[in-house]
């Protein structure tokens, strides 16, 4: 499922679940969770809505109701340098949506 970030703003849902993944050169995609529907936050151009630090999350997110987040960094890069392949399941890692003041 797509979640247009634009609609959401109109109408904030309370987010279960906001799973970052974080990119290499700075990047972040957001998979978010609502009652039974899960998938990845979109702009308006129907690409994957682009974040570019943890601070621009959070204040995207910042007038949304979020249960739990977390953090899942991605790198292609183990398995070109000769480490063993990932693991089937991802470690994802306590993310804080608290804007520091």
């Amino acid at each position: 499922m797509k979640f247009v970030y634009s609609e959401l703003l109109k109408n904030p849902p309370c987010i279960d679940l906001l799973e970052v993944h974080s990119f290499e050169m700075n990047v972040y995609l957001v998979n978010i969770a609502v009652g039974q529907h899960a998938g990845m936050v979109y702009d308006d151009s129907d690409k994957p809505k682009r974040f570019h630090s943890s601070g621009h999350i959070r204040e995207a997110f910042a007038a949304f109701s979020v249960k739990k987040a977390v953090m899942v960094h991605d790198t292609p890069y183990d398995e070109m340098i000769g480490n063993p392949p990932k693991a089937s399941e991802k470690m994802a890692l306590p993310f804080s949506m608290d804007l520091p003041y």
